[in-house]
């Protein structure tokens, strides 16, 4: 069963997943095999390859694959002509007929290789100097992403003491206002006992008989 593998995936992982899939390509096989294939090597699931494959490395070797269906159509085209010659001339014929196509595109496992070593290492550059431009990029944002941040914090604890200070005066004012009604209600109270004793006291004279009379 083949391992599933947690890492990253390095050139050398690249170039045999590269390598086998256009070999596979060649000889008229299935992707998924091919994907099988170095899945066992590398010790990746099929998935794995196959999604490697088509997200990245793909597009690196276009020309590559189209070298590749074009020799899979003259080993086609060649197979498909055994009435012509008898069996083993045909076989022989084939035989060096592909090693004639692989001279002359100038294609070979070694060859491959390298060139696509160079191209991961020219591209690779090219992704590294755009990464040292985009984290650049990223520190500058963030020192001013800090310095805005200083800046809120600050405006927050001088808002904050304002609010302190306006919950104070609120609590002081609201303290004289609960005691100046206080002040006004017992005023209220007394004024109104002081009219009532005032009601109630009644004044007397007495007549000319010695007999009392209310004043009113």
């Amino acid at each position: 069963m083949t391992a599933v593998r947690q890492d990253a995936w390095s050139t050398e992982d690249d170039l045999i997943l590269a390598e086998v899939t256009l070999r596979h390509i060649r000889e008229g096989s299935t992707q998924l095999a091919a994907f099988e294939e170095v899945g066992e090597k590398i010790g990746r699931t099929s998935a794995a390859c196959g999604f490697r494959w088509n997200s990245c490395v793909r597009k690196k070797y276009e020309s590559a694959i189209s070298n590749a269906k074009a020799q899979r159509q003259k080993r086609s085209y060649l197979r498909k002509q055994p009435a012509l010659l008898g069996p083993q001339v045909a076989a022989l014929s084939t035989l060096d007929t592909e090693e004639n196509l692989y001279k002359a595109d100038g294609i070979s496992e070694d060859s491959l290789s390298i060139d696509a070593v160079i191209r991961f290492l020219r591209q690779w550059k090219g992704t590294v100097q755009e990464n040292g431009r985009q984290l650049k990029m990223l520190e500058k944002e963030l020192r001013e992403k800090e310095d805005e941040l200083h800046g809120l914090r600050c405006e927050n604890d001088r808002l904050s003491k304002e609010v302190n200070e306006v919950q104070t005066d609120y609590r002081v004012v609201n303290d004289d206002y609960k005691a100046l009604i206080q002040i006004m209600d017992r005023a209220r109270r007394l004024a109104f006992l002081t009219e009532e004793e005032e009601e109630l006291k009644t004044r007397f004279k007495m007549d000319a008989n010695g007999n009392l009379e209310r004043i009113e």
